[in-house]
């Protein structure tokens, strides 16, 4: 359902979708009408009648424990099915990374975002390398490592249409992937409180055809007007 909303850019978004949907179906569609449900038979069921006297229910008594235990069981087995779900989409995104095909730098500081993109060569820490801040460039469909760091306290990198945040932790390289699906100029934020200019710190990437991509790092490479 959010991808009605923010679109699924990512190769795995659609993964991270599916756990909001299934919690959200479990817990709202299933959970709520089914409460609602029974509340609404107790209160018909139950209703205050002439003649008939109030009974006290202490719920001590086996069928009566029944309408705590069968509903804690259930609960219990909702949160079994979203866990397995939630762990199968935590090794897609954060365990099981698949080959890559290029790397990318991405360095948080206050209050901006600086990115090194690989040059013609495709191989990042080369004389070819491209520097631009706050905007990040990437080619559809290609799978790319990123390297995010921190200059002075702690960031997230976070882009809403990957369903992707990592912090960024002053002093470690921390490692992630992504691939692009989709062309595009999209938002990103830092979504950890990081001083006085913390909501003056967007980004934005820029996702690119192939031909679009080989001319933007043909202009801003060593011997392009761009740089």
């Amino acid at each position: 359902m959010i991808e009605k909303w923010v679109p699924a850019i990512s190769s795995y978004a659609a993964n991270v979708d599916f756990i909001f949907d299934l919690i959200f179906y479990i817990v709202i569609v299933f959970w709520f009408v089914l409460v609602q449900a029974v509340f609404l038979w107790l209160v018909v069921r139950y209703r205050k009648r002439d003649g008939v006297r109030a009974q006290y229910i202490s719920g001590e008594l086996a069928h009566e424990k029944k309408w705590i235990s069968y509903p804690h069981y259930l609960v219990l087995l909702c949160d079994v099915v979203i866990l397995v779900a939630a762990i199968r989409v935590w090794y897609i995104v954060k365990q099981d990374m698949p080959p890559t095909d290029e790397t990318v730098r991405i360095v948080a500081q206050q209050w901006a975002w600086s990115f090194v993109h690989a040059g013609a060569d495709g191989r990042l820490d080369t004389p070819d390398d491209i520097r631009t801040v706050d905007d990040l460039h990437l080619q559809v469909g290609k799978t790319y490592e990123f390297k995010l760091e921190s200059r002075d306290v702690i960031h997230s990198f976070s882009v809403p249409v990957f369903r992707l945040k990592q912090d960024a932790i002053p002093g470690r390289v921390v490692t992630g992937w992504f691939k692009p699906i989709a062309t595009g100029e999209h938002d990103i934020q830092c979504a950890e409180i990081c001083g006085f200019g913390h909501g003056l710190m967007p980004g934005r990437i820029v996702i690119e055809t192939p031909e679009a991509h080989v001319a933007w790092i043909a202009s801003h490479g060593p011997s392009g007007a761009g740089e």
